[in-house]
């Protein structure tokens, strides 16, 4: 009995099968990440003397140490605008005028009136002091001088009135600086009531045809703007504010310049919060002490505050020290030994910290991270936060970190 050999078209299809299914489990180890296992890596590092600066980081904004509103508080058609945006002017500087017509006329009623007045008081007190026959007549006579007096009175805080009327048709400037808006016209009918606001309290005395306001936010006929007395405004949070104080030095750094950091000095923080929502902070202010060429208010910038410095100091890494219930502890190494070691600790900085007892100059301390290791093609990820190069056994690679320590990406 003869066997019937097998087709070469099976033989062809066993053949295939037997590939894929070795092509299909390649693939699996090739992208099945190994078992992870946390090893814990570790290295030392010496103390050194170094400077630790701690720091408070916000948001900011350029504004004009100066920024003032001027309207004119006489009602009138406005006669001219003497000055156009972009301007520098000084305080007291003419700006606009209205038709001053009105006003003079005004103030020439008042005059006659006053003249008038003066007259009958005259007349008045001549008649009193005829000696009188009866006692009501001396009566009437001396009230007849006190009407005339009242109405003197009357007549003269007219005439001051109208001359201060005719002294607002001229519009002056509130204090010096850009024109940066006009939002009036030649010929348009200015209404009386307005007055000047300035931004923020000034020893920049105003002019006489304005009253100066405390509200920043009216709008007005002229506005004038501090284009070189700029300051940078913030929110201090309010777990930071405690830390910050007029006088600390500050470093601003334009969203438009990066590469051009600006000194500053903390001006003032406010007493009382400003909420939003849950977020509580405190407005403060910082002045510019060299400031560049071609600033505007309104950028954006970031700011940070330095609240605390140690100079030639003793530091460790910030990794270093573990910090339980108040207590400080680093590792040093003793004689080939790992040792737990209690630490006061002074300024704590972003990436170091200071110590001010409990080790000395070139003691090793150990930093420790635990990594995760991988048996098959990739590596996993971990290391000492902290600023030098590292391994990660496992198939990763070589990976940086800020703040001294090792570590990376696998």
């Amino acid at each position: 009995m003869t066997r019937a050999r097998p087709s070469k078209a099976w033989v062809l299809n066993g053949v295939l099968i037997v590939l894929l299914a070795g092509a299909g489990f390649g693939i699996y180890q090739a992208f099945t990440p190994g078992q992870n296992t946390a090893q814990a890596q570790t290295r030392s590092t010496p103390v050194r003397r170094a400077t630790v600066t701690e720091t408070v980081s916000a948001a900011g904004t350029l504004a004009s140490g100066y920024t003032g509103t001027a309207n004119f508080a006489t009602a009138g058609k406005v006669a001219s605008i003497d000055v156009k945006v972009g301007d520098v002017v000084s305080v007291g500087q003419r700006l606009a005028t209205i038709d001053k017509a009105q006003a003079a006329k005004a103030l020439q009623v008042a005059k006659a009136n006053l003249a008038v007045a003066r007259d009958n008081l005259d007349t008045a007190e001549t008649a009193d002091a005829v000696p009188a026959t009866g006692q009501n007549t001396t009566q009437n006579a001396q009230n007849t001088v006190t009407s005339a007096q009242a109405k003197v009175d009357q007549a003269e805080l007219d005439v001051q009135n109208a001359q201060t009327a005719l002294d607002n048709t001229t519009l002056e400037a509130p204090g010096a600086g850009t024109v940066t808006a006009i939002s009036g016209t030649v010929g348009q009918q200015s209404s009386s009531g307005s007055s000047s606001s300035n931004s923020q309290p000034s020893t920049q005395s105003g002019n006489s045809n304005a009253a100066t306001s405390s509200s920043a936010g009216s709008s007005g006929f002229i506005t004038i703007t501090n284009m070189t007395d700029l300051v940078v405004d913030t929110s201090i949070a309010e777990i930071d504010v405690s830390k910050v104080k007029a006088g600390q030095k500050a470093t601003v750094t334009l969203n438009s310049s990066p590469d051009k950091p600006v000194q500053a000095t903390v001006s003032s923080v406010d007493l009382t919060p400003t909420t939003s929502g849950s977020v509580v902070s405190y407005k403060t202010k910082l002045a510019l002490t060299n400031p560049p060429e071609g600033l505007r208010p309104g950028q954006s910038a970031s700011v940070v505050v330095t609240v605390a410095e140690a100079q030639n100091a003793l530091s460790v890494p910030a990794a270093a020290v573990r910090t339980t219930g108040g207590t400080n502890v680093v590792t040093v190494q003793e004689n080939g030994q790992d040792v737990q070691r209690q630490v006061q600790v002074g300024i704590r900085g972003e990436s170091t910290v200071q110590i001010t007892s409990g080790l000395t100059e070139g003691e090793n301390v150990v930093l420790t991270a635990t990594a995760a290791t991988g048996t098959g093609r990739t590596g996993g990820t971990g290391g000492f936060p902290g600023g030098g190069t590292g391994w990660i056994p496992g198939g990763g690679q070589r990976g940086t970190g800020p703040g001294g320590g090792f570590g990376g990406r696998g």
